[in-house]
């Protein structure tokens, strides 16, 4: 892409809120973990979407971690920022935030990096806009979405070579 298409970091973040209600719950009043990773895909779906402006799909799902319970009747507010822009692919890094309404007090409940390849009108992977990097913050997600890149490239050819070796 040309760098009249590179987009801000900031241009697509996104912050995107659910309120846990009983039906999200598991009998122990906690929110299910699957319920909590549908809203982690659809707010960096979101985010990858408003840097490509065009559909997206999300190919993996990176360091899942939960953090904290997050209870019926909390606020999730779902953060999500563009790291990464490659050719067809963008990361995204998501914190979930919890807060209790009541108390105001927040807590990090969880934190996820996925990636997204964005879709042409033919339904094929095509090109992202470049992601201009405006601060420190941006620039050190930026390395370390890099660094997160190689190590599932190393794994995947790991487990190609494990896989071709059992076949032999």
């Amino acid at each position: 892409m040309n760098e009249s298409s590179a987009r801000k970091v900031s241009d697509s973040e996104t912050l995107m809120t659910h309120r846990a209600l009983p039906e999200d719950a598991n009998p122990a009043g906690n929110v299910h973990g699957g319920v909590i990773l549908k809203h982690i895909d659809l707010a960096g779906a979101v985010c990858a979407m408003r840097h490509a402006r065009m559909g997206v799909v999300t190919a993996s799902i990176d360091r899942m971690e939960f953090k904290a319970a997050v209870n019926v009747g909390e606020l999730m507010l779902l953060y999500a920022s563009v790291n990464r822009a490659g050719r067809q692919s963008m990361e995204i890094g998501v914190r979930v935030v919890v807060e209790n309404l009541m108390t105001g007090e927040q807590r990090h409940a969880a934190s996820a990096y996925l990636t997204f390849v964005a879709m042409g009108a033919d339904k094929k992977p095509t090109t992202v806009p470049d992601l201009i990097l405006e601060t420190p913050t941006h620039h050190r997600r930026n390395r370390e979405a890099g660094m997160r890149r190689e190590l599932r490239l190393e794994e995947r050819k790991r487990e190609r070579l494990a896989q071709e070796s059992e076949q032999a």
